[in-house]
């Protein structure tokens, strides 16, 4: 939760592939004061069965910029048989047949900027060859 003097961070990730939310995935979540600053590992989460991770930690006072790290090819590995969809892109698309992962990505950054007391909601919207992100509400 943000306070006058803290920003604070949530996000969810939908699978577009199969258009149901992304359960299991790891994230975590980094903070630096200042652009020039190092970055500082706060901890992480996985997102639950709505594809939301509700225990990232807070963001320490004077945080400027936030990193939210999500681990995608473990969770495309794990769900290969669910997407079928991939399959049939790859077919229309005339792509190689065998890949070496179950995702083009298989970690997926975002940095943002923040400022004190906003609360910052990013979701990411990912499917085997691509993502998108925003800022939600």
């Amino acid at each position: 939760m943000s306070t006058s003097t803290t920003a604070s961070v949530s996000t969810h990730i939908l699978d577009t592939s199969i258009g149901r939310p992304a359960e299991g995935v790891a994230v975590r979540l980094s903070a630096r004061a200042g652009r020039d600053a190092d970055w500082q590992a706060l901890g992480g989460s996985a997102t639950d069965a709505d594809g939301r991770c509700k225990d990232l930690p807070t963001l320490p006072q004077g945080t400027t910029h936030v990193r939210l790290d999500f681990a995608v090819e473990p969770y495309f590995e794990k769900n290969a048989e669910r997407h079928v969809e991939k399959k049939q892109a790859d077919a229309q698309q005339d792509a190689p047949a065998n890949r070496d992962s179950g995702a083009f990505f298989p970690e997926v950054a975002i940095s943002f900027a923040v400022k004190p007391g906003e609360h910052y909601h990013v979701p990411l919207l990912l499917n085997p060859f691509g993502y998108s992100v925003y800022r939600g509400s």
